[in-house]
């Protein structure tokens, strides 16, 4: 692993997280819609997670609850983020055992990316029982701006990602983890619309969750194709493989072309449904 002292300076300021824990993940319907309708189960699965965000909304320990309709496929995005692994359990065996019944009977979820900078065990436990399919990263490095003020909901896009090593003989992991400190050494200046960029290591795998988040639609443009992606995309591409790429937020179709040319395996959501706490949180932003 790349040693913390050749970090560059803005990555080196322990991260202010805390003990939050935050989890991105996509639901699919059992039985898919077509292009000019919904399935039944599609429709169901929408109102359960309806009624998840109301519950979310009630439970003290969450932070944050995003619902978001996936754009140009039968999909939802899903985004807590809980102020404790405690929390996040007590949600797991509360509101998530009261649904996950009715959900997985018209749905299934695909990859969800847990972030937080220790995840514990029980947490894993606690995830893993609702849904197996699930990455868990701890915090390696990077930088947030603007004193962690949190950007406009209306405007600001939120990418979060998996990244995996190609299979060989030796582990690619620190050079996949020094390309990616190189992304977040140069986009601290380049780019300052990137106000946001984490890096974790993922529990047990070869790989790393990357989440940044963006201002605005312009400077994602700017990243994907003058930026840093820009940059550095080939270098990455020679070790690792992109395994999801989650956008939440107004993403453009310029985007969507974008990050299409550039084959990532994405999913873009609109905003739908969402709650935010009072003062928000470190790991969305404070309000």
């Amino acid at each position: 692993m790349t040693p913390a002292n050749s970090l560059a300076p803005h990555l080196v300021e322990p991260s202010r997280i805390g003990d939050e824990i935050s989890i991105t993940g996509k639901w699919v319907p059992s039985t898919p819609g077509g292009r000019f309708r919904t399935s039944e189960e599609s429709r169901e699965m929408l109102q359960e997670w309806e009624d998840i965000h109301q519950g979310a909304r009630a439970d003290a320990g969450v932070l944050s609850t995003e619902i978001n309709h996936a754009v140009g496929e039968d999909a939802v995005l899903v985004h807590h983020v809980f102020e404790s692994a405690d929390a996040l359990v007590h949600y797991f065996a509360t509101t998530a055992a009261e649904h996950v019944g009715p959900l997985t009977a018209v749905a299934r979820p695909d990859l969800h990316l847990v972030r937080g900078l220790t995840v514990p065990t029980g947490v894993r436990d606690a995830v893993r029982d609702k849904t197996e399919n699930t990455a868990f990263g701890e915090y390696l490095f990077g930088f947030v701006k603007h004193d962690y003020r949190r950007p406009d909901p209306a405007t600001a896009i939120n990418v979060t990602a998996k990244w995996t090593t190609k299979p060989g003989e030796t582990s690619k992991l620190d050079e996949l983890t020094h390309w990616w400190q190189q992304v977040a050494t140069d986009a601290y200046d380049l780019e300052q619309g990137m106000v946001r960029f984490e890096a974790y290591r993922v529990i047990g795998e070869d790989a790393l969750i990357i989440h940044e988040v963006f201002d605005d639609t312009a400077e994602l443009k700017f990243h994907l194709t003058k930026g840093t992606a820009d940059r550095y995309k080939k270098d990455i591409d020679q070790i690792a493989e992109p395994e999801r790429y989650f956008f939440r937020g107004p993403v453009s179709w310029t985007i969507r072309t974008y990050s299409k040319f550039m084959h990532l395996p994405a999913t873009y959501s609109s905003r739908g449904s969402h709650f935010t706490r009072d003062g928000g949180s470190m790991s969305e932003g404070t309000t």
